[in-house]
């Protein structure tokens, strides 16, 4: 089975080179392809760090000077010329700054660079009731909300795709797995919501990991607070933080926000791995139970009869590495006293970025692929056939009529090796048993009207087996009705997130605004 596509389609996507193989002929989905292939050209979508922590650091002087102007502890027309003197930094991405050299450090040469400019008794007082320490704290946390909002926002659209595709797919019939062997029926938008059980549950982690990034560390100082009689109240509202730390040595010494956002990343990207083998499994030629788009595979470059699911290996490839990361993480933490230490505010925190933008990328492709997937309902249900699934229900039916389970099973069993012998399907081989004819006539069975063949059907069977989460009855539709509502609520979480932390920008501007 493959994607048609016109003769004019076709045409035009032959003359694009690398789009038309021959075989498929359209090029990578865009966004798959902004993460498979863009990492290999300069520049991209890669943060500058440089940049990046000029900015954090410049955002965190502004709030900090607004306070220091509020307290009384700066003059206001100093507070101003810093304020003026920032701003045309930022105006200009820091190229002054970028031309220096840095002996000691990005933060140095940035503040040597403003008390050059307006002098020491400008310059000099920016730093006040500060340190690098807290600083530099500060600052970590300012990046995080970037990595932490990509990741939830890639997870959300997972788990409403998955809900989406779980709706769409509920009738579609299909073998459950186990060992690798079909055990009973099911459905493929069941399966689904079952996997979005799992990726909403790594929501919560997530979000409820991120309440670390709410916390203002601005105030500790080096490792002690200071005696400057600052309002870390006030910058915690002009930088969107909750709040500011109950404890200055805990304020300096933790970045553990990031262990845990790692540690919700890698739950998500176990899950992640797992669906992603499943669906290398049922897109391969021998299953065929999947089918992906032309935009969701690749060719050869050498046979021209492949379709390559390889966005599937780079989901497996990446979903972990947030595991990685934690462990390197970790391990460069726990090296370190708790106070200020490089081992934990630069060298773990370098390991944690990369890990949650890997974690990122593969919730992004797997949703992509999981979007564009079609089930082939056919051969999906004649292996829930072929693979003997009614069976189970088949034994529990003989034990609603009084008979032991175990002999159930074993009859059940005897009745497989059957149909397996004599090359008939389950339903012919179970009309040869008098023990399973009797079904049929059992007082209040509810499959006495039909015939074996209609009650030994796997549709008839999954829509049966309505207890205990299962595929029947309403379970599924209750399930995904709840699994929205849980989405929905944690949308809400995480909105009342964005809404603070815009609101602390907007605040910090019209501060600003007011002093210069």
């Amino acid at each position: 089975m493959g994607s048609e596509r016109t003769t004019d389609a076709a045409a035009e996507a032959a003359t694009r080179p690398g789009v038309d193989t021959g075989r498929l002929s359209t090029g990578l989905n865009d966004e798959a392809h902004a993460i498979v292939y863009d990492q290999y050209l300069s520049g991209g979508d890669v943060a500058d760090g440089l940049g990046e922590e000029l900015r954090l650091i410049s955002e965190v002087d502004r709030a900090h000077l607004v306070m220091l102007t509020e307290r009384g502890i700066v003059q206001p027309a100093h507070a101003s010329a810093l304020l003026r003197a920032i701003d045309d930094l930022r105006r200009t991405d820091f190229a002054a700054v970028r031309a220096r050299p840095m002996p000691r450090g990005i933060y140095l040469a940035y503040e040597g660079l403003l008390t050059e400019r307006l002098g020491e008794g400008i310059g000099g007082v920016m730093h006040t009731g500060r340190s690098r320490n807290d600083l530099n704290a500060t600052t970590a946390r300012l990046r995080g909300r970037r990595h932490f909002l990509r990741l939830v926002d890639a997870t959300e659209a997972f788990a409403r795709t998955l809900l989406d595709k779980a709706e769409e797919h509920r009738a579609v019939v299909m073998p459950a797995y186990t060992h690798g062997q079909p055990a009973v029926p099911i459905t493929y938008g069941h399966y689904l919501a079952g996997v979005a059980c799992s990726v909403l549950r790594a929501l919560e982690d997530l979000l409820h990991a991120g309440r670390e990034l709410d916390v203002n560390p601005l105030g500790a100082g080096a490792v002690g607070g200071t005696s400057v009689p600052i309002d870390p109240e006030r910058t915690s509202v002009l930088l969107g933080f909750a709040g500011p730390a109950r404890n200055s040595v805990d304020a300096v010494a933790s970045r553990d926000f990031a262990l845990r956002l790692l540690a919700a990343a890698s739950g998500l990207g176990v899950t992640v791995a797992r669906v992603a083998r499943d669906l290398s499994a049922w897109t391969s030629e021998e299953a065929g139970l999947v089918h992906l788009a032309d935009d969701l595979v690749g060719s050869s470059s050498m046979m021209p009869q492949k379709r390559n699911p390889f966005l599937l290996e780079h989901v497996q490839g990446r979903a972990t590495a947030s595991l990685g990361a934690f462990t390197a993480a970790a391990s460069s933490m726990a090296t370190a006293s708790y106070t200020n230490a490089i081992a934990v505010g630069t060298e773990a925190l370098r390991h944690t970025w990369p890990g949650l933008g890997n974690a990122t990328d593969a919730v992004t492709l797997l949703r992509l692929v999981v979007h564009g997937a079609e089930p082939d309902a056919e051969r999906m249900l004649r292996r829930a056939v072929e693979g003997f699934t009614p069976a189970t229900y088949l034994a529990e039916r003989l034990v609603a009529t009084g008979m032991p389970f175990r002999s159930a099973h074993h009859l059940v069993g005897k009745t497989v090796v059957h149909a397996l012998d004599t090359s008939r399907s389950f339903a012919e081989a179970a009309r040869d048993v008098p023990e399973i004819t009797r079904l049929a006539t059992h007082p209040g069975a509810p499959e006495s009207t039909r015939e074996v063949d209609d009650w030994l059907h796997p549709a008839a069977v999954a829509r049966a087996c309505a207890y205990g989460g299962g595929p029947g009855g309403d379970s599924t539709a209750r399930a995904v009705a709840g699994l929205h509502a849980d989405l929905e609520k944690a949308r809400a979480g995480s909105d009342e997130r964005r809404t603070r932390w815009a609101a602390g920008a907007a605040a910090l501007d019209e501060a600003v605004g007011r002093l210069v």
